[in-house]
């Protein structure tokens, strides 16, 4: 029995983001930050109950990829279309083509793609990352357009609008980057070893009391900061 309990983790993850996607249909962005969220600590636990369990398998794999691909890909990028497309911005807009604006949104599931296939087939990626992982992907993007659709920031809408195209595209580009990041994943739970790991619980920890839901974006912020500075240290330390 034991063996299926990281695949049911992983067809938990399916359901959420499925669940997730029909809220960013319905506009309700708070449910889709939380059945992304499930879909989130589904999909660390799957791994993790994977390797406590010794219960590794090709189909986990390519089953814990499919589920990220609607997780991770599609909900958020269906979550941004929807913020996209209800825009005043968007309703102002004469020009010809101006309608499809928000069908950008979908290079983040191409790119989604691009990474979880790269991931797949890259044997440097067995306890670290190259590249931004799709789950940290998706909570920017969730939390980024539930905070600013709930007008916690006070942000022009111009400059959300296209500054949300903006980050489309460097978002698209990190995940299929090579920058080195972190992972979660613990072999234990001491300190040595786990320094980052933790701190970065700390900084989100504090992020979202401090920001609320919009915390979540700006953790992983911090985050991609952090993976690129013990990136360079390392490096450094190495010549």
């Amino acid at each position: 029995m034991k063996k299926y309990i990281p695949n049911i983790l992983t067809c938990m993850n399916v359901l959420s983001g499925c669940i997730a996607c029909v809220m960013a249909f319905e506009g309700n962005y708070l449910l889709v930050v939380a059945w992304v969220v499930i879909a989130a600590v589904c999909d660390f636990f799957d791994g993790f109950a994977a390797r406590m369990l010794k219960a590794y398998s090709p189909i986990g794999k390519d089953l814990d990829s499919l589920a990220d691909m609607i997780s991770f890909g599609m909900a958020p990028a269906l979550l941004v279309f929807r913020y996209l497309s209800d825009s005043q911005v968007m309703a102002d807009m004469t020009f010809a083509f101006a309608e499809y604006i928000p069908y950008l949104s979908f290079m983040l599931v191409i790119f989604s793609a691009l990474r979880l296939a790269k991931f797949n087939n890259d044997e440097r990626q067995t306890t670290s990352f190259i590249g931004l992982p799709t789950p940290p992907n998706a909570l920017f993007w969730i939390s980024l357009c539930y905070g600013l659709s709930s007008n916690n920031v006070a942000i022009p809408g111009q400059v959300s609008f296209y500054g949300i195209l903006v980050l489309i595209v460097i978002f698209s580009l990190l995940m299929t980057s090579e920058i080195p990041m972190f992972s979660l994943k613990v072999k234990n739970f001491g300190l040595r070893g786990n320094e980052l790991r933790y701190l970065l619980i700390v900084l989100m920890v504090a992020a979202v009391v401090l920001g609320g839901l919009l915390g979540i974006a700006a953790g992983i912020i911090i985050y991609i900061i952090m993976s690129v500075l013990a990136s360079a240290m390392a490096k450094k330390q190495s010549e």
